[in-house]
């Protein structure tokens, strides 16, 4: 798609399209030729797969092997890589076969031609022990084209036939029969074996045929003819069983041991190679594993795992002396205190146990750049669609998503990999003006990040750097050339200023583009879908001629009446979309306020992605969230070191991180698919659906088609199975074709008016109808927090996750500063949760059966019912004021044995929290400010989502979430203190009341009533003064940097305090009552 074809509006349902500022018709450009390998044991070409890759025939070490040896090994030879001696393992799919009697072979044989790219092989001895699902309907069929694109192409033109046999291109070159020769040496010359004592011994007779294992001889154009072992010789006598053949190996396998020890100790990026193993074999690197997990050592671990489960055992006798034990004079207190910390224990349980398999992770960007990005090569390394998502530009300043999109676009990756859409669900024309701006802007800015290396590459970020940024750089007009980049940049800068000076007030006629045709947005809630294609494959090139990546657009259709399913349903939209224009197999998602931090981020991603023994099991790779512009201190929080150091570090280590709504890159195909690993029955209907016939004839509907014709049921069946399809996807036959390409791709005989018509299409709002979007597909509807459902989902297919945290954090981000802002965020967050809690997703009985694992499971449920701690921790926290007051408290006079379990109890949280720290290298300061948000947030937001997600089930009464700032003022920190009216504050601000009056009250008692009372009170000053410590933080954000805080907060707050208080001395139901007459001794001796 050309960034010339203009902005593109239209309506599906409304059969409209409208094409604005259309400068030109799209060209397609030709598609690169890559080259092939060169056959290490044959020397003929590699040959590429159905897929158009280069043909790899060993997984471990992708030693140059051809079809033909690669079968012959499997057939007559070892089975084994000539390289890594690791057994070859049955590629399954399609493969033509041949009859050859001459050869003495069995009439069914594998012929590979050059030109017809096959797949699958038969089967041979030890092939049962292989892992996986067989694949018996694939193994006696044959095909002659890449199936999986012939698939897409023939759902894209609608043609169903079957039966169809292809010519083959060119005559069958004959099959030799080899005999059974192992390949010790990799193909050549052992210097220490003489030629005549070799098993592949060269001969110069003349005679046809392909050359097999060849050996370096004289005449190259002479063919080599392998010389038959006689069995009745000793193998020594051909060079194998002999001192020299057994030194050899033994010297290849101590290499083969140093050199694994050496990556061992020196992690596998240190190691120059050099020294005594020179002579190493270079495709070592590139056989290695892409990445590794590095498990927490024993002496951190273990420490943690007793002090758990010595936690528990305390746990059982607490309880069961605070149950039978009991307070009569103060039942109601005891209560409620021993029902608020079983709660909490259960939710310390649900909590703790993800957490018992912690691992960390290193990736190898050397070994993936050897293997699929080699320099002077076609880069091999798999496309990535990157999604940006914003709503309101006034909330979300154009600036921060510019520099978003600008550090996307100079990513360090192949530029015709990258693809980036950005979502505008608000439709506003000044984000449009603003990506325009930036796609010019990134013409300067993106040659000169690559030019020198540059980190981060958000302009934004990178120009706020304090430190030295001459460090590292050697090019004599760095100093020029940056001068001038951050020159333009600031006029970039005032440019997007002025854009967003211009929109502060609406004309009453609305908005107008440069031509003076209407923005197609100008009502948000009722306008058609439109996208516009700024960077692209022409048009879309630097001050330098370099190609860009491509930039797109998108606003997906409103209309009233429909629900549009807030940020879920925009980043499926972006789903359709880039499926039909680049269909890229992976995704990263992204929100418009966290820019790439890393560069090679992505390639970090790939390494697990791309990883060929555990690439195929995982859905998706998060990433942890980092922030800029926090204070030193993290008053609220934001940082949430503590989630995603220790708690994604250990759900890493069971199935993988939960999904946290932005920093990940998907695999399309369990977006789309959901499952993961198909069903055979599933792959039979698509392929019966596709089979082909000896005439292309398009396809029919039901009523067409003749009861007695031939094939009729075939016919029927692929209709109806095609209409699944649709019901499932949509009625898009391009997207559905995409589905189905499993590397991603484009569809080649689709023209660019075509896709575009067609992308317009798919994000018409009534697209989404009667289909599986939302609820198997894509992103999943139902609540707020879309994020934690659609990783719920993926889990529960039996997918894993990754979570990988690379030495400089891959992604950045703004976090709200103030207190107000923060609370709205968090009160966003656990309506989410409740709304799942109610959904029929609940983890509490969805996916039982499926692929989800237990200890994930109680994260999962975990994650949507902390909010309904807020209840116990709203009545604990009111206790110890109320205990003040009174002169009661929760517990009766503590024993020796009480004391001890009481005493075990607060020394085993205490040890768990410092052993937590130490393995996770989280600071003491960040997990006490985990500890006071965690009770702010539950006495405030928590509890309000509570009550807001019962509003919604009972009532129907639906709330909107507000979204959080995204920039502040220039002024360091100045947002930190700036103050939002909300009711949030309410209720921890009457806590604290209630606890400092409790305080005033308990000491004023003591001093009055003397000494003996002073021992009783220290326990509940202890407990008031717990409240108070957590609360804390929340004090200083209400008091203000000037104390300036509003009337109506202080009003409020010491009203309720006050009656609360006075309720409470008239009623005193915790105290005893007396119905007879009160009985004073009088101290006289009446006796």
């Amino acid at each position: 798609m050309e960034a010339s074809a203009g902005l593109v509006a239209g309506s599906h349902n409304r059969n409209e399209l409208v094409v604005i500022r259309r400068d030109g018709e799209p060209v397609r450009k030709p598609l690169k030729q890559t080259n092939g390998q060169v056959c290490q044991i044959c020397g003929d070409d590699v040959g590429l797969t159905p897929d158009g890759e280069p043909f790899v025939a060993c997984n471990e070490c992708a030693f140059p092997v051809c079809r033909d040896c690669y079968e012959y090994e499997r057939r007559e030879g070892t089975q084994n890589c000539p390289q890594c001696k690791t057994r070859f393992k049955r590629l399954k799919g399609k493969f033509r076969h041949s009859t050859n009697r001459n050869a003495g072979f069995p009439s069914l044989l594998l012929v590979w031609h050059p030109h017809v790219p096959v797949s699958g092989c038969a089967r041979v001895p030890g092939d049962e022990d292989e892992d996986g699902v067989d694949d018996l309907e694939n193994e006696f069929n044959w095909m002659d084209k890449n199936d999986s694109q012939y698939v897409a192409e023939s759902m894209l033109h609608s043609h169903m036939s079957y039966g169809r046999g292809g010519d083959l291109d060119g005559v069958p070159q004959p099959f030799q029969p080899i005999p059974n020769v192992p390949l010790l040496t990799n193909g050549e010359m052992v210097d220490d074996i003489p030629p005549e004592q070799h098993a592949l011994v060269p001969s110069f007779m003349g005679g046809g045929g392909k050359r097999i294992h060849p050996l370096p001889y004289a005449d190259p154009n002479l063919p080599l003819q392998p010389r038959s072992m006689d069995p009745s010789k000793d193998l020594a006598a051909y060079g194998y069983g002999s001192v020299a053949w057994k030194e050899r190996m033994e010297s290849w396998k101590q290499k083969q041991e140093r050199l694994h020890q050496m990556r061992n100790d020196g992690g596998g990026k240190d190691w120059d190679g050099d020294g005594d193993d020179a002579d190493l074999p270079l495709m070592d690197e590139a056989r290695q594993p892409l990445s590794r997990k590095i498990p927490i050592s024993s002496s951190q671990i273990n420490p943690y795992r007793m002090i758990i489960i010595i936690r528990l055992v305390v746990l059982g006798f607490f309880f069961h002396y605070r149950v039978m034990h009991p307070v009569p004079d103060a039942f109601a207190l005891w209560l409620i205190s021993v029902i608020c910390e079983i709660w909490f224990a259960m939710s310390w349980i649900l909590d703790q146990f993800p957490k018992w398999f912690p691992i960390e992770r290193e990736t190898y960007l050397d070994r993936l750049t050897l293997r699929f990005d080699k320099e002077g090569q076609p880069s091999q390394l798999a496309p990535v669609d990157f999604f940006v998502s914003t709503v309101d530009p006034l909330k979300e300043p154009p600036l921060v998503t510019a520099n978003t999109v600008l550090s996307i676009l100079a990513v360090d990756y192949p530029v015709d990999k990258v693809s980036c859409y950005v979502s505008d669900d608000g439709a506003a024309m000044l984000t449009f003006e603003a990506l325009s701006e930036t796609s010019e802007f990134a013409k300067k800015w993106v040659p000169f990040c690559k030019r020198f290396s540059l980190e981060p590459r958000a302009p934004e970020w990178y120009f706020q750097q304090k430190i030295d940024y001459l460090k590292d750089k050697v090019a004599p007009n760095f100093v020029r050339e940056r001068r001038a980049m951050k020159r333009e940049y600031e006029e970039f800068k005032v440019r997007i200023n002025a854009l967003v000076a211009k929109a502060q007030k609406v004309p009453e006629e609305g908005w107008t583009m440069q031509d003076g045709t209407p923005w197609p947005g100008n009502n948000v809630r009722d306008h058609p879908g439109m996208i516009q294609v700024f960077l692209g494959q022409s048009g879309g090139h630097d001050v330098e001629g370099n190609e860009l990546p491509r930039l797109v657009y998108v606003s997906r259709e409103k209309r009233p009446g429909y629900n549009h399913h807030k940020k879920a349903g925009a980043m499926n939209a972006l789903v359709r979309v880039s499926a039909v224009l680049s269909n890229a197999p992976y995704m990263l998602n992204l929100d418009c306020d966290h820019y790439i931090n890393n560069s090679k981020a992505i390639k970090e991603a790939m390494c697990f992605m791309m990883d060929p023994l555990v690439g195929k099991k995982v859905c998706y790779v998060q990433f942890p969230q980092r922030f800029d512009g926090i204070d030193r201190h993290d008053r609220y929080a934001n940082r949430n070191v503590v989630f995603f150091d220790i708690n994604m570090k250990g759900l890493d280590g069971i199935q993988g991180p939960i999904y946290v709504g932005t920093g990940c890159v998907f695999r399309r195909q369990a977006l789309t698919n959901k499952k993961k690993t198909a069903k055979p029955k599933t792959e039979k209907k698509k392929r019966l659906f596709f089979k082909r016939a000896e005439n292309q004839s398009p396809a029919y509907a039901l009523g067409e088609i003749e009861e007695g014709a031939p094939g009729a049921e075939n016919v029927k069946a692929g209709i109806v199975n095609q209409q699944k399809l649709e019901k499932k996807f949509g009625q898009s036959s391009v997207f559905v074709a995409s589905t189905l390409l499993e590397n991603g791709g484009t569809l080649k005989s689709a023209s660019p008016a075509s896709l575009l018509k067609e992308a317009i299409h798919v994000i018409s709002c009534g697209y989404e109808d009667k289909t599986d979007w939302g609820k198997e597909i894509g992103w999943i509807y139902g609540s707020v927090t879309e994020d934690i459902l659609t990783g719920f989902k993926m889990h529960c297919h039996g997918w894993r996750s990754i979570y990988c945290i690379p030495k400089r954090a891959a992604f950045k981000g703004s976090a709200p500063l103030n207190l107000s802002d923060r609370l709205h965020q968090v009160l966003r967050w656990a309506l989410g949760s409740i709304e799942i809690f109610f959904s029929n997703h609940c983890p509490l009985w969805y996916g039982y059966g499926g692929g989800l694992k237990c200890l994930e499971r109680f994260s999962y449920i975990n994650s949507i019912v902390y909010p309904w701690t807020s209840i116990p921790l709203l009545a604990y926290c009111t206790l110890p004021a109320i205990c003040l007051l009174t002169g009661k408290f929760i517990t009766p006079e503590l024993t020796n044995v009480a004391s001890l379990w009481f005493m075990s109890l607060f020394i085993c949280i205490f040890a768990t929290s410092i052993l937590e720290m130490r393995w996770s290298g989280v600071g003491v300061d960040d997990w006490w400010r985990n500890e006071q948000f965690w009770v702010i947030g539950g006495v405030s937001s928590h509890l309000f989502a509570v009550f807001q997600g019962l509003l919604k089930v009972i009532a129907g009464i639906d709330t909107s979430f507000t979204v959080t700032s995204k920039g502040g003022d220039d002024e360091e920190f100045s947002e930190l203190y700036t103050f939002k009216w909300t009711t949030l504050l309410i209720p921890p601000t009457t806590l604290l009341l209630l606890n400092f009056i409790g305080v005033v009250a308990g000491v004023s008692n003591a001093i009055n009533n003397g000494y003996e009372s002073w021992g009783p009170l220290f326990g509940k000053l202890f407990f008031a003064f717990w409240v108070i410590v957590h609360l804390y933080p929340f004090l200083k954000g209400l008091v203000g940097r000037q104390n300036r805080t509003p009337t109506i907060v202080i009003v409020w707050s010491i009203l309720l305090a006050s009656i609360f208080s006075l309720l409470w001395v008239r009623i005193d139901p915790f105290l005893a009552k007396n119905d007879g007459p009160l009985l004073e001794e009088c101290g006289l001796d009446c006796s």
